[in-house]
């Protein structure tokens, strides 16, 4: 049996690593093989392709070059690690998907959401995650927590502005497609977090 596909979005600063193992945790819970990944990266291809993404020293980075580096990337992962992953059976846990290029590369670049479209078809053919765990938090709140974590990349160096772009356009997705998308209030304190997160995966694990 085909494995499901997770994904887990967000902007700077909405605890996707801490989130990411607590999801990891009930899938193994519930006995379930899972391969954990992210983007852009996932493969040694994809990790060198984001050293260059977020190297604070390309800002001459256009942002076609951009785009066409994440499906690169992108492309890698799918066939060397997700769809040999799910074949097997395992579901995959992914930090960020293509979702992410729609709001980082579509709302916060302007890039062109068709364009963006026509990338995705390509690259993936029918693969879309089975459920995407969107966590949310005010762009002011997730910019200080990311702050106070490590020195900022190419793209947490961006202006206040940019990452509200980002936020809406997740928002937008979510709020269009309520079937695949559970939006995740991750501004409450870390038990609220991970309770919204257990009920909003109560329907695929009972698949």
């Amino acid at each position: 049996m085909r494995g499901k596909f997770i994904t887990i979005e967000g902007t700077e600063g909405v605890g996707k690593t801490t989130n990411m193992a607590y999801v990891q945790q009930q899938l193994l819970a519930a006995g379930l093989s899972v391969i954990v990944t992210r983007e852009p990266g996932g493969t040694t291809l994809g990790e060198k392709i984001r050293e260059l993404l977020l190297d604070t020293r390309n800002n001459e980075l256009v942002d076609d070059s951009e785009l066409l580096m994440m499906f690169a990337a992108r492309a890698q992962h799918i066939q060397q690690v997700i769809e040999p992953a799910l074949h097997a059976g395992n579901w995959v846990l992914c930090d960020r998907f293509t979702d992410a290029t729609y709001a980082y590369q579509g709302g916060g670049r302007g890039i062109d959401t068709d364009r963006i479209a026509m990338l995705e078809t390509w690259v993936q053919g029918a693969l879309r995650p089975d459920l995407i765990l969107l966590l949310d938090v005010p762009v002011k709140t997730g910019l200080s927590r990311a702050k106070q974590r490590s020195a900022p990349d190419r793209f947490e160096q961006e202006q206040h502005a940019f990452f509200e772009r980002v936020r809406q356009a997740y928002l937008d997705r979510a709020n269009n497609d309520p079937q695949h998308y559970r939006i995740i209030d991750a501004a409450k304190p870390l038990e609220a977090v991970e309770e919204q997160i257990k009920q909003a995966m109560k329907d695929i694990l009972s698949l």
